[in-house]
């Protein structure tokens, strides 16, 4: 498709186009109607001039003779604009009168019981001919009459009648197309008001489009723009509030940072900056976990059309997971179950943040579970894949479970030092994946228990 193509151009020749073509079959059909209807007129005349020379034949002694007159004959062939041939003929006697180039029908099968008309040429010229037969009562002969006329009046008279069709037409497509051309211009002028209202704007102005002066067939426009312009508002509020509280999550790390590193500073002896530099090592650690999930928060945040998705097996995916969370479960003396169906279990997905999405469950399980207890991981195809991921620790309170998926927050009290992003990033994760999440409690004890339904 052409980029430079104009939407007044585009819809002047779907207007006029058409319009030339109807005028076009007006014209054809006007051709043959003037036509049928100018020979009709015309063919009268030359039946009367037929006839006029019928009476002109008598019978002498049996006989059909001619009578004609140069005066009479005259008056038959005066015509400004054509010329008038004729040729009568009798069966036994053949010309009576008249020219013999004259032609007739040729047909042996030619219906005489009324004139005959055809086109034919005479001396290089187009006629229109009539053919009649005459009988007498009184001469045992046939007698045929030809008459033969030039076109000239009939088609001067096409032409008139055809101008004075076509001309008013062509005058009035011609109209037609300057009032549209004008009228698509006023019509057109509210798209380059907008089109320059958008243009004027700076790149923080994300203000919805004023819709008073909008057709009607260009609001869904408008309000796909003003969608857009939301979606942009919200995503740049969004943005803004994670990169502010990024930076206050960040500050306590590096201040506490700091501050350790100035006391290992002043410290002269090697017993007291062992302290500094454990605690400089955990503020690392902190900011290490903290950066990770930063970025593993803002890697899950393009929903639409950020990632596709493909089939991946659940089973050995969590199973590998699992597998790799051993270890430091085993230091807190927590055991980690794993259940699973025998055969494969596919979701449509992304395995890398479907891992980290694991990896986040776990290690609150781990993080937040009493040490020696258990955390039972299990797969089953319910109507649909589920995941569940339970663990013995004190849980949730109900109240703070609409919390504890916000980000960077977390329950008062809480041991370890995690950073209020765990959960957040998981509830990201689910809904990329069109998956149903549900917090409750693991027993009658305590405990909590996660589900994870999946969409295949």
């Amino acid at each position: 498709m052409n980029k430079n193509r104009s939407l007044k151009t585009e819809i002047l020749f779907r207007l006029v186009i058409p319009l030339i073509f109807f005028v076009i079959v007006d014209a054809v059909l006007s051709y043959f109607v003037t036509l049928h209807y100018v020979d009709q007129a015309y063919d009268r005349w030359l039946l009367d001039s037929a006839r006029s020379l019928a009476q002109e034949i008598k019978v002498r002694q049996g006989k059909a003779v001619v009578e004609l007159p140069p005066a009479a004959l005259e008056i038959f062939k005066w015509d400004e604009q054509d010329k008038t041939y004729f040729k009568i003929i009798s069966t036994e006697q053949e010309t009576l009168a008249g020219d013999k180039g004259v032609p007739e029908p040729l047909s042996p099968e030619t219906d005489w019981s009324h004139p005959v008309y055809f086109n034919d040429t005479l001396y290089g010229e187009p006629v229109r001919i009539v053919s009649m037969l005459v009988t007498l009562d009184d001469a045992p002969e046939r007698i045929f009459i030809h008459v033969a006329e030039t076109l000239n009046k009939r088609q001067a008279m096409m032409t008139d009648i055809l101008l004075a069709d076509l001309i008013p037409q062509i005058i009035l497509v011609i109209l037609t197309g300057i009032y549209l051309l004008s009228g698509l211009k006023r019509g057109l002028q509210p798209l380059h008001i907008l089109a320059k209202h958008i243009a004027g704007r700076s790149s923080r102005d994300l203000r919805p489009i004023p819709e008073s002066h909008v057709f009607v067939e260009v609001r869904a426009l408008t309000d796909t723009i003003n969608d857009v312009l939301e979606q942009l508002t919200q995503a740049i509020a969004t943005q803004q509030r994670f990169i502010a509280n990024a930076a206050h999550q960040l500050r306590t790390p590096l201040a506490g940072l700091k501050l350790q590193a100035e006391r290992a500073s002043r410290s002269q002896d090697m017993q007291t900056v062992k302290p500094a530099l454990v605690q400089i090592q955990n503020c690392a650690d902190r900011m290490s976990h903290l950066t990770s999930q930063l970025l593993i928060l803002a890697q899950s945040e393009p929903i639409n059309g950020g990632y596709e998705l493909h089939a991946v097996d659940l089973c050995e995916l969590t199973r590998r997971t699992c597998i790799d969370w051993v270890p430091k479960a085993l230091q807190r003396n927590m055991e980690i179950s794993f259940e699973c169906p025998e055969t494969a279990l596919f979701v449509d997905g992304d395995d890398v943040l479907l891992r980290e999405l694991l990896v986040n469950l776990l290690d609150n399980a781990i993080a937040y579970g009493y040490e020696h207890g258990n955390i039972a991981v299990k797969l089953d195809q319910q109507g649909m894949p589920r995941l569940t991921i339970c663990d013995d620790g004190p849980g949730i309170p109900e109240r703070e479970i609409p919390k504890v998926f916000e980000r960077f927050y977390r329950i008062p009290g809480s041991p370890g030092n995690g950073c209020g992003l765990g959960l957040a990033i998981v509830k990201d994760i689910a809904e990329l994946h069109n998956a149903r999440f549900k917090l409750g409690r693991a027993n009658a004890q305590g405990g909590l228990c996660i589900e994870l339904d999946f969409n295949t």
